[in-house]
């Protein structure tokens, strides 16, 4: 595997016996902390969660990307860490964050025990492992703990281990004589620090876009936490054992073919639409449009030109007030869904487009009351499209996740946007309008962005054949 210039990419994977060990905050400093000794770092994600490579994209200086193989297959996990890792230039080292414990996977039935855990990307990477242990109730248990999970998988290699949430110099020779006979070198060991703590919120971590310069403090101070706590140079080391990959850097022009007449799509962002995934937009890109941005907080109208709309997730609960205030948008918007352009939303989305939120008009552009729920929703979901619509042909099938703590009422429209089951409609197909809970990665399903794209074109510019357009207009 090498980036441009025959170079082999050093990189690790930081995992954990479980979640809430503390990976975020060492795997952000680790970011950091390498990055202020001016090597250009590569950040990544297991699975799907759009917030804690916010963090790492802050302490890296580029986007954190997420690899996820229920939501892209296996096949695209490799290339796509080789894209994060060679644009928007190459990097010096890969830093991936693992996703709650290390063998923890879905639970889908459709797929193996394990599948598209922090142990399954790693495999597929051949990439080390460093085991990040939250020491901070327990002593020489720690090394039966080590010892576990370093033979659990053979697959698996455990090359390091750090310490977390150590809390004295005794505590630390403790953890450290009884990991001495583990045969896995300890990295680092991090103390018990308050003031290392993230903000969360119903969702988990406020996002790091949300705090701004109170991110960028944490950030600056977890890199000198670690720096101060963590071998980097045999973390670095590690890293560069790690063997070449035979695969290429995903390609987004590769996927889709461009449809002409560059259409103007706009994607919603802003503190209040944080979630989306790089690749979307690529895609978008590749398939000919011109990408721009909104930010339906401040922005008092659509970008000039505009003849379609993405809107991703988010937390427009937090914000539902300030969005309902800013009613010239909301009405640019439903004069846009008016027109029959092609609008997709997820999520966030389909919240600021339903007729209110908590109480306070949104968009109107969906018959469609949201509110605040006291159950999360939380999963990997395997849906098919029952209807065409601008993203999907009836029958498409993809896989997705779903997060959030709001409902909708009603859940579905005669038109669904996805079927879990034939019992189990959800979202909403409305003229060009597509609207749903579901998050997806477009480098999961391509062929979408290529779709929406041609449905945004102008009239008599695509050339694309009728099944690949579909009927929803």
């Amino acid at each position: 595997m090498v980036t441009s210039g025959g170079r082999v990419m050093p990189r690790l994977v930081l995992a954990a016996p479980s979640s809430d060990a503390g990976k975020t905050s060492i795997a952000t400093g680790l970011i950091a902390a390498f990055t202020a000794r001016g090597l250009t770092v590569s950040p990544h994600k297991v699975g799907p969660d759009y917030i804690d490579p916010g963090y790492h994209g802050l302490a890296a200086g580029r986007p954190g990307r997420n690899l996820d193989p229920w939501l892209v297959g296996e096949d695209r996990i490799a290339p796509l860490f080789l894209r994060g890792a060679t644009h928007p230039w190459p990097a010096d080292l890969a830093v991936v964050e693992g996703v709650m414990g290390l063998f923890d996977g879905a639970t889908h039935p459709s797929v193996e025990p394990g599948f598209a855990s922090t142990a399954h990307v790693a495999k597929l990477l051949r990439a080390p492992v460093v085991l990040v242990v939250d020491a901070s109730a327990q002593a020489r248990s720690v090394a039966a703990v080590v010892h576990g999970f370093a033979t659990f998988d053979p697959a698996v290699r455990l090359g390091g281990v750090i310490l977390n949430r150590v809390g004295s110099d005794r505590h630390e020779a403790i953890l450290r004589e009884a990991l001495g006979a583990a045969g896995v070198p300890v990295v680092g060991a991090v103390r018990r620090l308050d003031l290392l703590h993230t903000p969360s919120r119903h969702l988990g971590l406020v996002p790091a876009a949300e705090r701004s310069a109170e991110a960028l403090i944490t950030v600056r101070r977890l890199g000198e936490v670690v720096a101060d706590a963590v071998d980097l140079d045999a973390v670095l080391t590690l890293a560069r054992t790690a063997p070449p990959l035979d695969a290429d850097a995903w390609d987004p022009a590769a996927e889709v073919a461009a449809v002409p007449g560059r259409p103007r799509i706009a994607i919603a962002g802003g503190l209040a639409f944080t979630f989306g995934y790089a690749e979307n937009a690529e895609l978008l890109t590749a398939a000919g449009a011109e990408v721009v941005p909104v930010d339906p907080l401040r922005d008092e109208a659509l970008p000039a030109g505009v003849t379609g709309l993405v809107i991703g997730g988010g937390f427009p609960e937090v914000y539902a007030a300030e969005l309902s205030a800013n009613e010239t948008l909301r009405a640019d918007v439903a004069a846009l869904a008016g027109r029959g352009a092609p609008i997709a939303a997820e999520c966030a989305g389909l919240l600021y487009l339903a007729r209110e939120l908590d109480g306070v008009p949104m968009s109107g552009v969906l018959d469609v009351a949201t509110a605040m729920s006291q159950r999360l929703v939380l999963g990997y979901r395997a849906a098919v499209a029952p209807v065409d619509s601008v993203l999907a042909a009836a029958g498409t099938r993809v896989r997705g996740h779903e997060f959030h703590r709001t409902h909708a009422d009603p859940a579905a429209g005669s038109s669904p946007a996805w079927q879990w089951s034939p019992t189990a409609p959800e979202g909403f197909v409305h003229g060009s309008v597509h609207a749903s809970y579901l998050h997806l990665n477009w480098a999961g399903s391509p062929a979408m962005a290529e779709r929406f794209v041609a449905a945004c074109a102008p009239a008599g510019a695509v050339g694309l054949p009728a099944e690949r357009l579909g009927a929803a207009q």
